[in-house]
């Protein structure tokens, strides 16, 4: 079964890229001669997504402008305005009808990830949320030192460089997912997780190989202006 429905989260301010974002919402900043957005919602249909709600909020009247009704994307495309913040999870809850297993990702993300196998690994594995994961590397410009409860120094390893799971903002959740979320009240999705986890229903994370990157600073938006420019038909086919 193909998920034919999607989520996408496109409210927030994105003030770690301002002065850019002052004037244009995050999710159109462009990538060459498209924004990122366009990039994402054109993923969704490539992989059989036919309904798409945009959930937005600061300079909401931009994203309606130049992405409409979605139909030059051959897309249904609906939104939800948010008219104080509801964090990333809190929106889900203006969203009607959400009946069947739906997607829900950040409209922020460059990412080749195969929407169709994490749809398989999710339906597989009988969770009630997948959450898409990415082995991050982080670089400690520091001097790591272990030691014990005496005082003896362990080991010393200078600048190590660490790996972390981390989510990529993209989800699979069942409509059930919904229920764990406050209506009206600020909610983030890591708190939906923790939710779930503690009230033993099944999560699971699928794990991408691939390429990602989260636009959230300029180093990381000037990192994937270079990317997409140098090969679009890698994300959008």
């Amino acid at each position: 079964m193909i998920v034919n429905r999607a989520v996408i989260l496109a409210g927030g301010k994105g003030t770690r890229l301002a002065p850019l974002t002052t004037v244009i919402p995050k999710p159109l900043v462009p990538l060459g001669d498209t924004s990122i957005l366009e990039v994402v919602l054109r993923q969704l249909r490539f992989f059989g997504i036919t309904h798409t709600t945009l959930a937005v909020g600061h300079l909401s009247h931009l994203i309606k402008a130049v992405l409409g009704d979605g139909a030059r994307f051959d897309l249904e495309l609906t939104y939800t305005v948010e008219e104080t913040s509801l964090g990333t999870a809190g929106p889900l809850t203006l969203v009607p009808n959400l009946t069947d297993t739906f997607l829900v990702m950040n409209g922020d993300l460059l990412t080749d990830i195969d929407l169709q196998a994490m749809t398989r690994f999710h339906q597989e594995a009988h969770a009630v949320a997948t959450v898409g994961l990415y082995s991050k590397k982080v670089r400690i410009d520091l001097g790591v030192l272990d030691v014990s409860e005496s005082g003896d120094v362990l080991r010393y390893t200078e600048k190590p460089e660490l790996a972390y799971e981390v989510s990529m903002g993209i989800y699979l959740f069942e409509p059930a997912v919904v229920r764990y979320i406050p209506s009206g009240q600020r909610f983030d999705l890591p708190s939906v997780i923790t939710a779930l986890v503690e009230d033993r229903q099944r999560v699971v994370g699928y794990r991408h190989q691939g390429y990602w990157l989260d636009l959230g600073t300029p180093a990381d938006y000037d990192a994937a202006v270079a990317t997409f420019t140098a090969n679009p038909e890698r994300f959008v086919r």
